[in-house]
């Protein structure tokens, strides 16, 4: 006989007189993401009818950019041929395969099929990088502005070393910086192209970093101590603007695939941020390990995708294609945002840009601190810049404070994956607007 339906939504909403003590310690501390906060704003502004430029997301509007035709059509193959069953938790050998054979003929790196790991997009593998060569209290070097580095390392119960970059450097970290802090660290987390900012590495710049790498792995192999890796999140290398040229540190000094641990994935070169296939490539010993931790996990790349996903990156010419279209679209935007804040700027309005380099970000300054609004608000903060230029412009950007900035100096990320060059032609004149309107 059928039960009658218990209704459990005051018990199950109850958090009891102290909410923290219900779940484990670093669950209780995490801190939650800033973008998604901003996000809440944005859908009360859009639900009331506002139209908003929104420039938040590291994400792609399958509208603005559709996957590879490609791809989409090979999930579907791959389903009807009945690939819907458990793949090896490192990955299925075509794919990992097929990655081995992009690297050789993109990137001029030829590594073994046993140093590819699959993993449902690239976020399961920086924390299984982290989980598997960190114990408790290592240092984890990294850069700031980056994206999510202080999570990892607390997830990991390990200990972040932020190195604050500067604009004068792009925002990415010099040999000079980084050498005063590597001796006692186990692992250098760096990102290029740039989230958030949108900058790569000069090859002569990276490879000095590599350089000192390599020398702190000697000093401690003398002395029988654990080495420091290298994590080299490249996920958007595919989106590099004309004229950048991506660099790699095994390229550059080919020793650094002992300890260089590469992040990528389609997410970002194919816009296929949900289709959530990602890998990693590095040293064996090491993806073995990681490849361990994964399994337990079960963060691995549906099979129907990763199928797909093989077939795609066996397509040169198809990879091409797409590619003509997909960065000049990716390019256009960018270039209008930044034209369009360059001339604000030459208007005497407090903006102010970098030139976009790679992946789908921009780097601005909008700095009016001490201005006042119409309401006669005092902006002295990013946040309040921030909250002014969506109330008043219908302008959504993300303050460098959500990617571990301190120093509040008015830059902010701008994403263009989710806007289309009408909505930025449209929004800029409401920016003007907004800041010229400020006394």
């Amino acid at each position: 006989m059928k039960q009658d339906t218990l209704d459990l939504g005051v018990l199950a909403r109850e958090r009891g007189s102290d909410p923290k003590r219900r779940v484990g310690a670093m669950a209780g501390a995490l801190i939650g993401s800033e973008i998604l906060k901003i996000a809440a704003d944005i859908r009360a502004l859009v639900a009331g009818g506002r139209e908003i430029c929104n420039l938040t997301v590291g994400d792609f509007d399958p509208k603005q950019f559709p996957v590879p035709e490609r791809l989409k059509t090979g999930i579907v193959e791959a389903l009807e041929q009945g690939e819907t069953n458990y793949p090896p938790s490192d990955g299925l050998p075509v794919l990992r395969k097929a990655v081995a054979e992009f690297y050789a003929r993109e990137l001029g790196l030829s590594y073994p099929v046993e140093s590819v790991l699959i993993a449902g997009g690239a976020r399961p593998l920086l924390y299984v990088i982290y989980r598997s060569l960190l114990d408790r209290g290592d240092k984890v070097v990294y850069p700031v502005p980056s994206w999510n580095n202080n999570h990892y390392v607390h997830l990991s119960d390990a200990v972040g070393v932020p190195v604050a970059c500067a604009r004068e450097h792009m925002f990415l970290p010099t040999q000079d910086e980084l050498a005063p802090v590597l001796g006692d660290a186990r692992l250098l987390s760096l990102n290029s192209p740039l989230n958030p900012t949108g900058t790569a590495f000069p090859a002569e710049r990276l490879h000095a970093i590599c350089a000192l790498v390599l020398e702190e792995n000697h000093k401690r192999e003398r002395r029988g101590a654990r080495p420091l890796y290298l994590l080299y999140d490249h996920i958007y290398w595919m989106l590099c603007a004309r004229g950048v040229e991506h660099a790699t540190p095994p390229q550059l000094l080919p020793e650094m695939a002992r300890y260089t641990i590469f992040v990528d994935g389609i997410s970002k070169a194919f816009a296929a941020t949900g289709v959530r296939v990602g890998w990693g490539v590095g040293p064996v010993d090491v993806m073995e390990r990681m490849s361990a931790v994964l399994g337990h996990v079960g963060a691995w790349a549906p099979r129907a995708e990763q199928v797909a996903t093989a077939k795609l990156l066996g397509d040169t010419e198809g990879i091409r294609e797409y590619h003509a279209t997909f960065q000049s679209a990716v390019q256009a935007r960018l270039c209008a945002l930044a034209d369009g804040l360059g001339a604000l700027k030459a208007k005497g309005l407090d903006v102010d840009c970098l030139p976009p380099m790679g992946g789908i970000y921009l780097t601005a300054r909008v700095h009016p601190f001490g201005r006042k609004t119409p309401s006669g608000a005092t902006l002295a903060k990013s946040e309040e810049i921030r909250k002014y230029l969506l109330e008043a412009a219908g302008f959504a950007i993300v303050p460098f404070s959500a990617f571990g900035v301190q120093k509040d100096e008015g830059w902010f990320r701008l994403s263009v994956g989710a806007v289309s060059p009408a909505e930025i032609a449209a929004a800029l004149p409401r920016v003007e607007k907004a800041l010229a309107a400020l006394s």
